[in-house]
């Protein structure tokens, strides 16, 4: 069984991946294997429901760039921005109470395309005109109480590598 599974996520298209989460934890574990694979520079899109796991998936991306546990990571729905400090920054940033792409040059969107970090981007759906190419999108929907689907699309090569860590790192059961 875990060979089929392993067998169709090969099989996928290289710029697409689906990870089925069935707790928060996972969503956590995805997140952290994500992060790994980030590099300063890099741009997540995240898009999904209120309650559907961006803060949670954030929290493991921040791990896996090297955020210390001494910070917490929480969403920064009325600062709009934060920052955490570590091997890579994290720019986390927050899209929920913005009406459109043209508010983002007042808070300085593009000195943090060009800060030496990583950019995730809560609501991403509410700038997408403005992303960067190469930016990596992670749709999360729910699939019921505590069960997500995690779709990431974007530049082939990263979801190919990211895909490789999640069979490395024991996520084989995700397809």
């Amino acid at each position: 069984m875990i060979g089929d599974m392993l067998d169709r996520i090969r099989m996928m298209r290289p710029e697409t991946c689906t990870v089925i989460s069935e707790h928060p934890d996972d969503t956590f574990t995805a997140g952290e294997i994500i992060g790994r694979a980030l590099k300063p520079g890099d741009v997540v899109a995240l898009i999904g429901e209120l309650g559907a796991g961006k803060t949670c998936i954030t929290r493991g991306i921040a791990r896996g760039i090297g955020i210390s546990d001494s910070y917490y990571i929480t969403s920064p729905t009325f600062t709009l921005i934060n920052e955490y400090p570590g091997r890579i920054p994290l720019y986390h940033m927050d899209m929920y109470r913005i009406s459109g792409p043209e508010y983002m040059e007042d808070i300085g969107f593009d000195e943090y395309l060009s800060g030496g970090g990583v950019v995730v981007v809560e609501w991403a759906e509410r700038i997408a005109g403005i992303l960067p190419s190469g930016t990596l999108y992670i749709h999360i929907e729910y699939r019921g109480e505590q069960e997500r689907n995690i779709h990431l699309s974007g530049c082939p090569d990263l979801i190919l590598e990211i895909r490789n860590d999640l069979e490395k790192g024991g996520c084989a059961l995700w397809l």
